[in-house]
C-alpha cells in the first residue's frame, strides 16, 4: 500500500477518505488485507470463512463505480461479518455441527445494506456454539485466540474482535444479546456498539430467523471497530426498519445530546457488594470518572432509582436470555444443561433454569416486568445522558477447559460464577437501550480493560459521541504488540 498516511491499522473513516481521495484503490486495499490475513491469521484463526474471489470482484466493481462518479459511504471498504449472520452462499452454522451444510440463499438485511453502501465483504469471523458463551471456539471452525495473549479468549460470541485488533479488517459486523459485541471489544481494546432494540435489523441471523420482525427481543446486530468514529459510520448504514417497502414508518435517530464532554451528565453505577469487579478495572473506571470531572462533565455515583434491586434485574435478564438462547436447542441438550445448572446451586444458575423451562405464560409475565424496568430507564434518562459501568468483571481470561456452569473467577478474594460476567452487558440488553463499549487502558499484564456507556433508548448517537470524545481526549487504538508490525508490500 505504501502510503505514509495510511496503514492497516487506520480507522475505517480514514480508509474511506483515502479511497475517496484516490490515494488507494479498493483493489489495493483489499489485497493488503488479504495478504495480512494469509501471513498472520494462523495463530489467531479469526477469519474462518474466506471470500477472496467475490471480494476481488466487488473491489474491482467499487473502483469502476468510483471512476464513473458514484458516491457511496463505504465504497471499496473491506469488512468482515460474524459467522452467524447470513452472507449469500456461505454457511451460518453458529458453530453447530448439525448446520455445517447450511448455505444462506440471501444476505441478511444488514449485510445487504453494507453492500449497498459499497462495502466489500472479505470473509466471516468466528463464534461459539449457538452463540451461548463468551468465547470464540466451536467444533466446526476451532478456536480463535486473543491477539494480546494467545492463551486467552478474544471474547465472544463475536470473535471478529481478534481480526480487528490484528489489522485484518477495519470493520466487523457482530451481534449481541448478553454482551457478544461489547465484551469482545473490551477484551481486545476496541470499540463496539449494541444498537437500541429495533434500530438495526436482526433478521438473517441464527439463532433467530431469516424473516423480519421475528420477535427476537433484546438481541441486536451491530458494529465493532478500532474507533468510535467508525461505529457511527457503520450505524448510519445499518440503521432502519427490519422490513421491506410495505412500511408506514422510518427510523430517524436523533443527534447526540451533546458535543462536548463538559456538557454530559454521567451516572457512574456504584460498586455492588454482592458482585466484585477486578481491582484494576475498578481503578480504571474511577480514573476515567476523575478525568471526566476535570473536563467539566457532571459525574455522580448513582444507580437509576427505577431499576430497584439490581440482583432481581439480573435474574430477569438471565432468565429471558436463557429462554432466547435455548429456543433452538434439541430437548436433550436443554435437559442436560438444566441438570448441570441445578446441581450447582448458584443464583444465576437458578435463573437460567427458569429460562430453559419457561412457558409462554412465563415469558409474557417477564416481558411485563421488563417493561417496568424500561420505564425506570426512561425516568433516569431525563436527568442523565449516560450510565457508565465496567464492561466486564475481569479482562480477557484464559481459554476455558471446563463447561460454562463449572467455571469460576477469583476476584478480590471471592469466588464468582462465570455467568455473572453478563451482569453489566445485561443492564442495557434487558432494557433494549443502545450501549457503547470502549477501551480504558491496559492492566499490569498488558491486557485491555473496557467500560460501557449506556444511553437513552433510540438515542444511540449519544453514547457513541461520548465514546468519541473520550477517544479524542484520552487516547486512540493501540495494536497488540505481537501484531503491531504493519507489513506493506
Amino acid at each position: 500500500m505504501g502510503r505514509a498516511d495510511l496503514s492497516l491499522f487506520s480507522t475505517a473513516v480514514e480508509m474511506v477518505d483515502a479511497l475517496r481521495g484516490g490515494r488507494v484503490s479498493a483493489v489495493e486495499l483489499l489485497d493488503e488485507h488479504l495478504k495480512r490475513i494469509d501471513r498472520l491469521d494462523g495463530p489467531l484463526n479469526s477469519v474462518i470463512v474466506r471470500l477472496d474471489e467475490t471480494a476481488r470482484q466487488d473491489a474491482a466493481s467499487a473502483d469502476a463505480a468510483r471512476a464513473r462518479g458514484e458516491r457511496k459511504p463505504l465504497l471499496g471498504l473491506p469488512v468482515t461479518i460474524k459467522e452467524s449472520i447470513d452472507v449469500v452462499g456461505t454457511a451460518s452454522t453458529a458453530g453447530v455441527v448439525a448446520r455445517a451444510t447450511h448455505r444462506a440463499d440471501r444476505d441478511a438485511l444488514t449485510v445487504a445494506r453494507l453492500r449497498a453502501a459499497g462495502a466489500v465483504v472479505i470473509g466471516k469471523t468466528n463464534v461459539c456454539p449457538f452463540l451461548a458463551d463468551l468465547i470464540a471456539d466451536n467444533p466446526v471452525y476451532g478456536r480463535t485466540n486473543n491477539p494480546w495473549d494467545l492463551t486467552r479468549t478474544p471474547g465472544g460470541s463475536s470473535g471478529g474482535s481478534a481480526s480487528l485488533a490484528a489489522g485484518f479488517t477495519p470493520l466487523d459486523l457482530g451481534s449481541d444479546l448478553g454482551g457478544s459485541i461489547r465484551i469482545p471489544a473490551a477484551f481486545c481494546g476496541l470499540w463496539g456498539h449494541k444498537p437500541s432494540e429495533g434500530a438495526v435489523p436482526n433478521s438473517g441471523h441464527f439463532p433467530g430467523s431469516s424473516l423480519p420482525n421475528a420477535g427476537w427481543l433484546m438481541a441486536a446486530q451491530g458494529p465493532m471497530a478500532r474507533s468510535a468514529l467508525d461505529l457511527e459510520l457503520a450505524l448510519d448504514v445499518l440503521a432502519g426498519p427490519d422490513v421491506g417497502m410495505d412500511v408506514a414508518w422510518r427510523l430517524q435517530l436523533p443527534p447526540a445530546r451533546h458535543d462536548r464532554l463538559a456538557d454530559f451528565r454521567i451516572a457512574v453505577l456504584p460498586w455492588l457488594q454482592w458482585l466484585p469487579v477486578d481491582d484494576e478495572t475498578m481503578s480504571a473506571i474511577e480514573s476515567l470518572a476523575a478525568n471526566l470531572r476535570a473536563a467539566g462533565a457532571t459525574v455522580v455515583e448513582q444507580s437509576p432509582a427505577g431499576l430497584g434491586d439490581l440482583r432481581e434485574l439480573y435474574r430477569l435478564s438471565r432468565s429471558m436470555m436463557s429462554a432466547l438462547v435455548s429456543a433452538h436447542w434439541p430437548a436433550e441438550q436443554r435437559e442436560r444443561v438444566v441438570r448441570d445448572r441445578q446441581s450447582r446451586g448458584e443464583f444465576s444458575h437458578a435463573a437460567d433454569v427458569l429460562g430453559f423451562r419457561a412457558t409462554a405464560a412465563d415469558f409474557l409475565q417477564w416481558h411485563g416486568q421488563r417493561e417496568r424496568y424500561r420505564q425506570g430507564y426512561r425516568e433516569f434518562c431525563r436527568d442523565f445522558d449516560i450510565l457508565l459501568t465496567p464492561m466486564s468483571l475481569v479482562p480477557a481470561f484464559p481459554h476455558p477447559t471446563i463447561p460454562v456452569c463449572e467455571r469460576q473467577f477469583e476476584i478480590a478474594g471471592q469466588s464468582v460464577g462465570f455467568d455473572y460476567v453478563t451482569f453489566y452487558p445485561g443492564l442495557a440488553s434487558l432494557a433494549g437501550h443502545g450501549a457503547t463499549a470502549f477501551p480504558i487502558g491496559l492492566n499490569r499484564s498488558g491486557l485491555p480493560l473496557g467500560a460501557q456507556a449506556i444511553g437513552p433508548f433510540l438515542e444511540d448517537r449519544t453514547p457513541i459521541r461520548f465514546a468519541q470524545l473520550i477517544e479524542e481526549s484520552f487516547g486512540v487504538f493501540k495494536p497488540p504488540p505481537r501484531f503491531a508490525e504493519v507489513v506493506v508490500s
